[in-house]
């Protein structure tokens, strides 16, 4: 594995940009995917969020300051991308964002890349549920199982904050749950 710093270097050097473009790719596309598809819930939509980002990730590399991870910003700019594309998507459809996460959910059933059972098709619903803070936390928690540091320079938010935000999310998904 490339060290990060060398990598960080190497895409901002125009000769060895591709090549290091390649291996950025390669590390980071099934972690930044499932970021990505667990907000937006579709897997093709998942796809064009996660080439967006990286065309993202090209275009800014040089504005990389190196303050946080690679990886957490690109993580953080993968959720964003994420949570505009379901805002794009909303104000389209004439919705807020919350009816069409739900209708997201309810299409998750006739998704031919869900491999969910009935059980994880009901936390969906229950996570569907959230506000975004809480949803993007519990995902990130629990699915990517992300350390509360690594979340806190993601979303910029204070640990202390994260964890009463999970906290709060794993009691509203049980409340779902038990009366589901």
């Amino acid at each position: 594995m490339i060290e990060e710093e060398t990598l960080v270097l190497d895409l901002k050097s125009k000769s060895k940009q591709a090549q290091a473009f390649e291996v950025l790719v390669n590390t980071y596309k099934e972690r930044l995917y499932w970021q990505i598809r667990s907000i937006v819930l579709n897997h093709d939509d998942a796809d064009d969020v996660l080439q967006n980002t990286f065309i993202k990730v090209y275009k800014n590399i040089d504005g990389f300051k190196g303050d946080s991870k690679l990886f957490s910003w690109m993580y953080r700019i993968a959720t964003n991308e994420a949570l505009n594309f379901i805002k794009q998507r909303a104000k389209l459809q004439g919705v807020s964002d919350t009816d069409y996460q739900e209708r997201l959910v309810s299409n998750l059933e006739a998704d031919v890349y869900f491999e969910g059972d009935e059980i994880q098709l009901q936390l969906q619903k229950a996570i569907a549920t959230l506000p975004e803070k809480q949803k993007l936390v519990f995902n990130m928690k629990y699915f990517q199982e992300l350390k509360y540091e690594e979340i806190s320079k993601i979303l910029d938010t204070s640990v202390g904050g994260l964890k009463a935000s999970y906290h709060l999310a794993v009691k509203k998904i049980q409340q779902y749950l038990k009366e589901d």
